[in-house]
């Protein structure tokens, strides 16, 4: 194993180490969202507008699932970053073999359930009968490559786990261009419509698998398995359910929330789902530091946790809690004197239709702002989940996602219906401060049970 291969995150100082980490993410988030708007763009511009509207109806179920995957993925990781940070690698190894065949059986049973019932979960969403058909050639086609989601995030956790942020980031980057170019010969070439921009994302996420594998195979000799690693063991498989359910869950009670307050903004009208798009829009960039954030303390508190280096934890936790608050007061400063200009980049000539342009940017900044001016508790949520996460208490992190969905169900149920688009922008600030009220003591509680595991 090659020292490129790894990183040591429990030696040298925490705010040094976490930046080196946070970074790469950083940037293959900003990158993944870029791509986004080209891939938008691909499908709008060759397609049409239905193509684009089916394809967009898809996005809270496709969150649903997906989140669900990547979520139980990271978790199914952290144990791995703990026995490398305690150097267990026999025991590491183990954590790897029994996640392959967990995996495989996740994967089965999710994309025949996703498969099969494609066309009811459509139609239990309401899915317009003019982009129904778009809307299950593309997606049935991204639930047929669940196994390729599962095998990508699973290989590319266990680089992270081993301290390695830069290669996954390298891979992501050229299995977005190679997405892209696919796009373009799926859909202009081969004229296979929507479920070209499918295939295209199914086959890039493979090219990408393949290139972890390749990558694991050449520089991460700790990750080579011998045939008694790949030995289905009860504790082993407890354990790493334990973590990467509640994981998954997480990211899809996440989605649950967000289908809600989408809902109470649907029956608004078109002029406030023109703006809260262009304001969410925004806002996904601009989060993408604290979502960068929450990846790294995941690794960074399991491989401390594992080392049994308990003041490193808090001082991790301390460091990155200072860069939040740094960039959310930075964030806050854009959105107030920027925020209608960058709103104005994601607003086309259909949601103009919805209203005045003047209005629609104003409710747009209004959202933004509003969300903005609470990044400090979302710096909170991300950082402290991710960390408890990390330190192996999935199960209470959990419990802040469900705090999290009632409050934006309490919001879409009963305050928008009172107090219209101001109770939509206080959606999100009311869910964050809600989960921080729970995460901030429950960190403490952890951290006192582990440390009497731990001398």
């Amino acid at each position: 194993m090659t020292k490129s291969a790894v990183r040591d995150l429990t030696e040298g100082k925490p705010m040094k180490l976490i930046l080196g980490f946070m970074l790469p993410l950083l940037f293959g988030m900003l990158f993944q969202q870029f791509y986004n708007m080209v891939d938008t763009i691909v499908v709008g511009q060759y397609l049409g507008i239905n193509a684009l509207a089916g394809v967009g109806s898809t996005g809270s179920i496709n969150f649903l699932v997906l989140g669900f995957v990547i979520g139980i993925c990271a978790g199914f990781a952290i144990p791995v970053a703990q026995k490398f940070g305690s150097r267990n690698f026999e025991e590491l190894r183990r954590y790897v073999g029994n996640t392959i065949w967990i995996s495989a059986v996740f994967a089965l049973i999710l994309t025949v359930l996703t498969c099969v019932f494609c066309a009811d979960i459509l139609r239990l969403m309401k899915t317009p009968d003019d982009v129904f058909m778009e809307a299950y050639n593309y997606i049935w086609v991204i639930f047929l490559g669940i196994p390729i989601t599962f095998v990508y995030n699973i290989l590319s956790g266990f680089i992270r786990s081993l301290g390695d942020s830069k290669t996954p980031v390298i891979f992501l980057v050229i299995s977005s261009l190679l997405n892209v170019a696919l796009d373009i010969v799926m859909i202009v070439v081969f004229k296979m419509g929507v479920a070209g921009a499918g295939w295209a994302t199914v086959i890039s996420q493979f090219v990408s698998s393949v290139m972890c594998f390749v990558y694991i195979i050449k520089r991460c000799e700790i990750l080579h398995l011998k045939k008694d690693d790949l030995k289905p063991r009860r504790y082993y498989i407890v354990q790493l359910c334990g973590v990467g359910l509640p994981m998954g869950l997480q990211y899809s009670i996440t989605a649950i929330g967000t289908i809600l307050i989408q809902t109470a903004v649907n029956g608004l009208g078109s002029m406030y789902m023109a703006s809260v798009t262009a304001g969410s829009k925004v806002g996904q960039f601009m989060c993408c530091p604290f979502d960068a954030m929450g990846s790294t303390m995941a690794t960074y508190g399991g491989q401390n946790v594992g080392a049994g280096k308990l003041s490193r934890v808090k001082r991790g936790l301390f460091d990155c809690i200072l860069l939040g608050v740094g960039y959310a007061l930075i964030a806050l400063v854009i959105a107030v004197f920027l925020g209608d200009k960058l709103a104005m980049l994601f607003i086309s000539g259909e949601d103009a239709s919805a209203g005045n342009v003047e209005d629609i940017i104003a409710l747009a900044k209004q959202f933004l702002v509003t969300n903005a001016a609470f990044y400090v508790p979302l710096a909170f949520v991300n950082i402290v989940r991710f960390m408890i996460q990390g330190m192996g208490s999935s199960q209470v992190a959990l419990y802040a996602g469900v705090f999290e969905l009632a409050a934006r169900g309490v919001v879409a149920l009963a305050l928008v219906p009172f107090w219209g688009y101001n109770a939509v922008c206080f959606a999100n600030p009311f869910a964050w401060i809600l989960a921080d009220a729970f995460l901030i003591p429950a960190f403490f509680l952890c951290f006192r049970a582990i440390k009497k595991r731990i001398p």
